[in-house]
């Protein structure tokens, strides 16, 4: 069984103290742990931002790309071999500027890989400049009259998009975020979790004591994770109560049943030799 310690890595951690990163690191190997999995057969993608640093620091398979790419990475990771289990860590930026088109189009998809938005608001790499989901009004080094649009919210934007699995952690409650987290994993689908993580040096609003104060536990509360309507109702909720835990959850075909090939052997066990591709060339010629 693999321990906390067996997912440690000698890398440096330069994140700044407090940084909410440190919460979703540590609730994540502690779900790993917990389900048992073998570290060889955990994939982990990121992208551009703080939260890049996430295959730095435990220690399984893992890719860093480009910004914007980690679902169409995670997604292609999976359809090669679906003995992995395929773990996309992305920012707020990285998931919903540059991302947005990858974002909507993997939901409505369903592979069955899980996403962890580490959404602190701002962006924290570049020093403080509005993110999409910045709230409006927020003052930044790139909005100093305050931030203009209606922010993103990854929340009904899941939910828009016909994600299976749509739910919101906090990185200030550790143990309910390690129990999404299993939960996400374990879910045969596109899984997302927006994680509220607090950002210490550039979002002084959105803060530990900001959150504390507002965020309750759906499932303490009667919601029932499979009404869509009621899903996206609390999905709106933003201001003295901020809803945290699963606001819906629907099992649907997985994206690779779409594909024959992929009903037998995982794509990367399958031979190669004796595949005859002449005549799919003398279609496309």
């Amino acid at each position: 069984m693999v321990t906390m310690q067996d997912l440690a890595t000698p890398a440096t951690n330069t994140w700044c103290p407090g940084c909410g990163n440190f919460g979703i690191l540590m609730a994540m190997k502690r779900a790993i742990v917990q389900l048992g999995l073998e570290r060889e057969k955990v994939v982990a993608v990121t992208g551009i931002g703080c939260h890049g640093k996430m295959t730095n620091y435990i220690k399984v398979n893992g890719i860093h790309v480009i910004h914007g790419r980690v679902l169409p990475v995670a997604t292609a990771i999976k359809l090669a071999n679906r003995e992995l289990t395929v773990i996309g860590f992305a920012g707020d930026g990285d998931a919903f500027n540059i991302g947005m088109g990858h974002f909507s189009h993997a939901a409505r998809r369903n592979p069955d890989i899980t996403l962890v938005v580490h959404d602190n608001l701002i962006y924290g790499l570049t020093t403080g400049q509005t993110s999409p989901t910045s709230k409006r009004g927020l003052k930044t080094k790139s909005t100093p009259r305050g931030v203009f649009e209606v922010a993103v919210n990854p929340i009904t934007q899941a939910l828009a998009s016909d994600a299976s699995f749509v739910a919101r952690g906090y990185a200030g409650d550790m143990r309910h975020l390690t129990e999404l987290f299993k939960e996400a994993i374990t879910f045969p689908g596109f899984a997302m979790v927006d994680v509220l993580q607090p950002c210490v040096a550039w979002n002084r609003i959105n803060t530990y004591d900001f959150y504390k104060e507002r965020v309750y536990k759906l499932e303490e509360e009667g919601h029932d994770p499979t009404d869509l309507m009621k899903a996206y109702e609390r999905g709106r909720e933003w201001g003295d109560r901020i809803p945290i835990g699963v606001f819906y959850k629907v099992e649907r075909p997985v994206y690779r049943e779409n594909f024959p090939v992929l009903k037998g052997a995982p794509l990367a066990r399958q031979k190669l030799d004796g595949i005859d591709i002449s005549g799919l060339l003398k279609e496309f010629a």
